[in-house]
């Protein structure tokens, strides 16, 4: 996979009181992915950017929320996130990472 693909794939850390419970007990780690990445490209994105061994990765696509406003009913976007798990002993660190 290219250099550019991986920028693509990750979009970002889904930062969470979920993320934080799941990271802390499963040492897994949650981040916002493109509609169109597939589990492979997830786990080489991970695996290239943090320089860790993923050993697993589970999606889940997020519908958007309908939400009223004073200008009517409107809609929320909606996305992708994976949950990424890490070999045991490694970790993630977002802030070291950039």
């Amino acid at each position: 996979m290219n250099q550019e693909r991986v920028f693509k794939v990750l979009l970002g850390p889904h930062i969470s009181e979920k993320a934080a419970i799941v990271a802390d007990e499963k040492n897994q780690y949650v981040f916002k992915v493109a509609a169109d990445a597939t589990k492979p490209e997830i786990k080489k994105a991970v695996e290239q950017l943090f320089e860790v061994s993923v050993t697993g990765v589970s999606t889940v696509n997020v519908k958007g929320k309908t939400k009223r406003t004073a200008r009517g009913i409107g809609r929320r976007k909606g996305f992708r996130k994976a949950y990424v798990s890490v070999a045991e002993g490694q970790e993630i660190d977002f802030a070291g990472a950039e």
